[in-house]
């Protein structure tokens, strides 16, 4: 059946502002090349917008590809540029492996939650 074979493209992105200059991103979904661009942008949007410390609480991501990690290097880009940092909380078993596998967990550091990752130096 046509509507078994077609699965939805949407990413869910919620910022949450934590103080003055952090926010949560609270992703839901695929973290993938269809959504890419879009995390991306509001990444970089919510920099603009003052939050200099962004934590990517990825609990509610399902799947990261290759797209989906350059999406966030784009974040901690933008991030960094502006004296923040960007931070990954609570991603799963899939994202870890996608993060060791590339070895870009040495710049898009894990955290097991939100609060260990607000607090991190």
């Amino acid at each position: 059946m046509l509507s078994d074979i077609i699965r939805e493209v949407t990413m869910e992105i919620t910022v949450n502002p934590v103080g003055e200059h952090a926010a949560i991103v609270q992703l839901q979904g695929r973290l993938d090349l269809l959504v890419a661009s879009d995390v991306k942008q509001r990444l970089i949007k919510a920099v603009n917008e003052g939050f200099r410390l962004l934590v990517i609480d990825m609990s509610d991501v399902s799947f990261v590809d290759s797209s989906g990690l350059g999406a966030l290097i784009g974040g901690l880009k933008a991030a960094r540029l502006a004296g923040g940092d960007l931070r990954l909380a609570q991603p799963g078993a899939q994202a870890l492996a996608m993060l060791e596998l590339t070895t870009l967990n040495r710049v898009l550091r894990p955290f097991p939650n939100v609060t260990e990752a607000l607090q991190a130096n």
